[in-house]
């Protein structure tokens, strides 16, 4: 590339590129554990024998799936003020992202609950599980493992949408690459490097994720616990007594 393409001094904005991909950063955990704790209801809303309940959960999904991220943020930073809602610039973005978010999540969970299969449910109820106990204990970790490849692509997807927090000046990479652009009228340079500052950030998480996905879908532990290992090795010692007394017998 020309050499007149890399003037802008980088080293005058150090400072204001970190607090951006902090900014981004705290956007990106906020709006994705808000949006798992909301998806998760909104499914299993979907799946309730309450029929008000379950209607609710389908217009929320449908609407939500349907509207364009930016029109949502823009409605909660600029249209909330006219009845009265006046949301700061965080807290309007990080609710975008939510409520937006969460729809998606909620079919990926709603997906995953049903993919469980009835017979660990009625082996879990012929034990004597209560419901709750049944869906922390069985039908949720199953699920968990099941929605792993989907919410892992909405939370790389979720750390780009950020970008779309412009509109509203948030302060996040693409706020801050507008900022210098107007400043250096660089606008290729600087796009350029944004665009390489969201790429370094996205693959190593997608392949982090994609690794995770791999080890909890092939059932290795991650981490060996002590008394994880301990446990095994009693089931271990106790199999191989019961061996030990059949062959006697």
């Amino acid at each position: 590339m020309p050499e007149a393409l890399f003037h802008v001094h980088w080293g005058d904005y150090t400072s204001d590129l970190w607090h951006a991909l902090l900014k981004t950063l705290e956007f990106t955990a906020v709006g994705f554990a808000g949006a798992a704790v909301l998806g998760l209801l909104i499914a299993l809303m979907r799946l309730s024998r309450v029929w008000p309940l379950r209607a609710f959960a389908v217009v929320y999904t449908e609407l939500f799936k349907n509207v364009p991220l930016i029109a949502i943020i823009l409605l909660v930073y600029n249209g909330l003020t006219q009845v009265g809602v006046v949301l700061g610039i965080f807290q309007a973005g990080a609710i975008s992202l939510i409520v937006f978010y969460a729809a998606y999540l909620s079919e990926i969970f709603r997906a995953a609950l049903l993919g469980v299969h009835s017979g660990q449910k009625e082996a879990a109820e012929a034990l004597g599980l209560s419901r709750w106990d049944t869906f922390a204990y069985v039908s949720f970790p199953q699920a968990l493992r099941l929605a792993l490849p989907g919410t892992n692509t909405m939370f790389v997807d979720l750390l780009k949408s950020t970008s779309l927090l412009v509109v509203i000046g948030a302060g996040e990479l693409m706020t801050q690459a507008q900022l210098i652009t107007s400043t250096t009228f660089r606008a290729f340079e600087v796009y350029m490097v944004i665009a390489l500052v969201y790429f370094a950030m996205c693959f190593p998480l997608s392949q982090a994720l994609l690794w995770f996905e791999r080890q909890v879908q092939g059932g290795i532990a991650l981490v060996p616990t002590r008394r994880r290992r301990l446990r095994s090795a009693r089931e271990l010692l106790e199999a191989q007594g019961q061996t030990g007394t059949e062959a006697v017998a």
